[in-house]
């Protein structure tokens, strides 16, 4: 199927020039002899016949019979090509230099039709072009008057077919082997365009059947045209973005398998325990059942984080929004989390203006992005480490930061934080989690018309701060397709 591609593209270059440029040569044939040729000749007879007419005028005797008329032309015309004929002044052939005419003497030519019903002292010139090249091609006719304006007769000069034959057929026979050379040419240039056109449509074709079937495709190479790189742009992204995903989907599942693993088996020791007796003692029957606790928590945080990526991923995400007085909202928001710092030896405090502006805002995904960062603040910092939790305005915006004094991140994975399944180098921390935090974060941020954005140096602490516009031009549900543009 692509080998015919391949034939018939070639096939729709070559038939252009295979119809196109003989067209051409005959139109432009036609053109060459009816402005350039024929016009030259035109020019070239009428000099002729004015001379012989200058000449004539003064010989009254080539007038008086046809003898007198023969020998004077027989002696003036000795060296022309043409066709040349006297004519009296009623029009009766008198001479001519073409021996197939001694028997027309005494008759009128067809030619004079018409031109002695309305006498004429101007010179008439008469074309009849015929692409078959068969009759009289051109003829001149100048009248011969007195001085008192008597017409004494004409000077007919012609070129006939036979006359003019070699001078068309060589130029035509020039001009045709100029068409043949140009069409060889045409079609040869016509071939290379056609496969310099048909090769990337052939790899496209290639890659995209590849992809169909589940191979591996490294990115074409850009050749061809502008228009043909555009689709080959096209297809390597498609690529990029399979592969980008197909990581994605890898990564995850090993993710899966990890922190599944982990509280799963943490349960499962938790049961043998029991098991083994372990509930005869209360205080670790308490210990026991409160690890148990945690483990399931975990796992309850993972399905949630989950059903988030689903929505990300369908596009479903929908905010409940409701005017939310941040003052007294975000106070209320940050205190199961002050006990979670505690237990680390930290200090999280908070500077939110008692006269913060009510903001539409869906209240638990925004309890979530700060759930989110304000944990990751807490993880990452030391055990006598400092968060802050700070909040404003700016022009149109209300701003909410959160602040720590930890290892701070790497310029090199700024670019990355916000990404699905991204975690951080091990140097910097211990992975925890499936990397999805942040990046849920940032499309919760994203959903609200907001931005999240980071201010963070290696050893400095780091700095997440969400805005999010006070005025919000409508309240209704907000699709949300961020992950699948964060894989980008």
């Amino acid at each position: 199927m692509l080998k015919s591609l391949r034939n018939r593209l070639v096939l729709s270059h070559l038939l252009p020039s295979l119809i196109i440029i003989p067209l051409m040569g005959v139109l432009l044939i036609y053109v060459m002899e009816t402005q350039i040729l024929l016009p030259n000749l035109t020019r070239e007879l009428s000099g002729n016949a004015l001379l012989l007419s200058e000449i004539l005028r003064n010989r009254p005797d080539a007038w008086q019979n046809p003898e007198s008329a023969q020998n004077i032309l027989n002696q003036t015309t000795s060296q022309l090509t043409a066709r040349s004929m006297l004519l009296d002044s009623t029009g009766h052939i008198l001479a001519s230099n073409n021996p197939a005419d001694v028997a027309r003497v005494g008759t009128i030519p067809p030619v004079m039709n018409g031109l002695l019903d309305e006498p004429t002292h101007q010179v008439v010139t008469i074309t009849d072009y015929n692409p078959r090249l068969n009759g009289e091609v051109i003829d001149i006719l100048v009248p011969i008057a007195t001085a008192e304006q008597q017409m004494m007769g004409w000077v007919r000069l012609t070129y006939h077919y036979d006359t003019v034959y070699e001078q068309l057929f060589q130029f035509r026979f020039l001009l045709g082997i100029i068409l043949l050379v140009a069409l060889l040419a045409g079609a040869g240039i016509g071939y290379v365009l056609a496969l310099n056109i048909s090769t990337p449509i052939q790899y496209v074709a290639e890659a995209i059947y590849d992809l169909a079937r589940g191979d591996q495709h490294k990115p074409l190479p850009l050749v061809g045209p502008e228009e043909i790189n555009l689709q080959v742009r096209a297809v390597n992204f498609l690529v990029a973005r399979l592969d980008s995903l197909e990581k994605a989907r890898r990564q995850l599942l090993a993710n899966l398998i990890h922190e599944l693993g982990r509280p799963l088996g943490a349960l499962q020791s938790g049961l043998q325990a029991l098991l083994r007796g372990a509930k005869q003692d209360p205080v670790l029957l308490n210990d026991l059942l409160g690890g148990m606790e945690e483990e399931t928590a975990r796992l309850q945080k993972l399905l949630e984080d989950l059903a988030h990526l689903h929505g990300q991923v369908l596009g479903t995400l929908e905010l409940n929004r409701q005017q939310l007085e941040l003052s007294h909202w975000l106070p209320r928001t940050l205190q199961p989390w002050l006990a979670a710092a505690q237990e680390k030896g930290q200090a999280l405090e908070t500077a939110v203006p008692p006269n913060l502006p009510t903001t539409a805002a869906d209240p638990t995904r925004l309890a979530q992005i700060i759930g989110n960062l304000v944990s990751n603040a807490i993880k990452y910092t030391p055990n006598d480490g400092k968060i802050t939790v700070s909040a404003g305005t700016a022009k149109n915006d209300v701003w909410i930061r959160v602040s720590d004094d930890g290892p701070g991140i790497p310029l090199s994975e700024q670019q990355e934080i916000f990404k699905p399944f991204f975690r951080g180098s091990q140097e910097r921390r211990i992975k925890q989690g499936m990397g999805l935090g942040l990046s849920i974060a940032h499309d919760l941020v994203t959903a609200h018309g907001g931005r999240l954005t980071l201010d963070s140096q290696p050893g400095e602490g780091s700095k997440f701060t969400i805005w999010i516009p006070q005025n919000v031009p409508s309240l209704h549900d907000i699709q949300s397709n961020s992950f699948l543009s964060s894989l980008h």
